[in-house]
């Protein structure tokens, strides 16, 4: 077993830093942007428990661990209903013994929705894997948006297409900025994500303030192996659509994804995601990892499925055997939930009839609605989930009999 210490993530070392890059490099299992440093050191700044193992090698560091542990010792991996990739990052080779480790982190149990496949140390404490779908982008060349459109997507570029133009029509000419600067289009993107979650029922994550603050930090990272990428569609000089999120110098990982609700009947959210697709392989990215879920954007426009794994790693501890009996269940509940169409469709219904009934002020008034604001009917498909949920808006293009349908929410992003 390698040696191990323990830091704040915020606080590694250049060194470390370093070392946790190159072990990123020589793994493409690695190179998701949720596993990087930079990442954990942004969820470091506001969660007091975030911590991160360090294997050593003799001198060399050759594995990192981030993590989160509560005062009970119950950790989880860090940004747990956050991160879409978890993951021990090592150098090829390395291995470790998964109670020495939980033991050196003073943890009884280790919680994780997200695992990379990689992972064999753990694979005895997988309770499910699930399917993350996944786009191969091909090198990036001259031909234009339309074009690698028809070639990329020939079922979705008609209608996609013509809904681009009757919007430049009624709005003006259309725009997009792969790499938007303003802070401003993600106070937008946030106000609308916030309306979204509430209109629909979810949790709204912009009504935390460390939430809000982490993404406005992340959005000032411009590293090689973490870059917070703000992604906007304009209409003459309205903002349309905004998506947020992380890329590495090849990967690109989805992450929050919101439109004017005013327009969903152009489809906004999936032209934004065509158009992220196009600009990011023109700029070297080579995968976009649409995360955890099923959804029928997601499944128009995969090229191919990774495999995470949820589950507990535990080593013999009274809090350990409490903390599985107590979240084991629910989780369960909630996997055959997301499953099966037939329970999942109208556990989305009753969650769009609560937040109806939110916004509208009609569940008393004492009930709190959170910040933001929004307008405009609710989409007609509003799929929860994992990133970029709500991805295509009202009056998507058909496709053929696989789709998937609505999925009823875990975490809507």
């Amino acid at each position: 077993m390698s040696t191990i210490t323990i830091h704040r993530p915020e606080e590694l070392s250049l060194p470390l830093r370093r070392s946790w890059h190159r072990a990123m490099d020589e793994s493409p299992d690695y190179a998701n942007p949720f596993l990087a440093p930079e990442f954990a050191a942004g969820i470091g700044r506001h969660r007091g428990g975030a911590r991160v193992a360090v294997l050593h090698e003799g001198e060399e560091a050759v594995g990192f661990l981030p993590y989160e542990r509560n005062a009970l010792g119950v950790g989880r991996a860090i940004g747990l209903g956050l991160s879409d990739a978890q993951a021990l990052v090592h150098r090829p080779g390395v291995t470790w013994d998964t109670r020495e480790l939980l033991r050196a982190c003073g943890l009884s149990v280790f919680e994780f929705d997200h695992l990379v496949e990689e992972q064999k140390p753990f694979g005895a404490y997988v309770t499910g894997t699930f399917a993350s779908p996944a786009i191969d982008l091909k090198d990036g060349d001259d031909a234009g948006y339309a074009e690698w459109l028809r070639g990329a997507y020939p079922g979705l570029a008609k209608t996609t297409l013509k809904k681009e133009r009757r919007l430049a029509r009624d709005l003006g000419e259309m725009r997009f900025v792969f790499d938007e600067r303003d802070p401003a289009a993600l106070r937008t993107l946030m106000r609308w994500k916030s309306a979204q979650y509430r209109r629909t029922g979810r949790m709204d994550r912009f009504a935390r303030p460390w939430i809000v603050e982490l993404v406005e930090q992340l959005f000032q990272v411009r590293e090689e192996h973490f870059t917070g990428v703000l992604s906007v569609v304009y209409a003459g000089d309205r903002p349309v659509a905004a998506h947020f999120g992380p890329r590495s110098r090849t990967v690109f990982a989805p992450w929050f994804t919101a439109y004017d609700p005013d327009l969903q009947y152009y489809s906004p959210g999936l032209i934004m995601h065509l158009r992220m697709a196009e600009a990011a392989g023109r700029d070297g990215v080579r995968l976009m990892d649409l995360g955890r879920g099923d959804k029928e954007w997601k499944d128009w426009l995969k090229t191919r499925e990774l495999r995470v794994g949820e589950g507990f790693a535990v080593r013999p501890h009274p809090v350990a055997t409490a903390h599985r009996l107590w979240r084991r269940p629910v989780r369960g509940l909630r996997n055959t939930v997301l499953a099966h169409p037939r329970l999942r469709e109208p556990a989305d219904r009753l969650l769009k009839t609560v937040g109806t009934l939110r916004t509208t002020g009609r569940m008393g008034s004492g009930t709190r609605t959170g910040g933001g604001t929004g307008s405009g009917p609710a989409p007609r498909r509003n799929t929860g989930g994992q990133r970029g949920a709500n991805a295509q808006g009202n009056s998507t293009p058909k496709r053929n009999a696989s789709a998937q349908g609505n999925a009823a929410p875990r975490r809507e992003r």
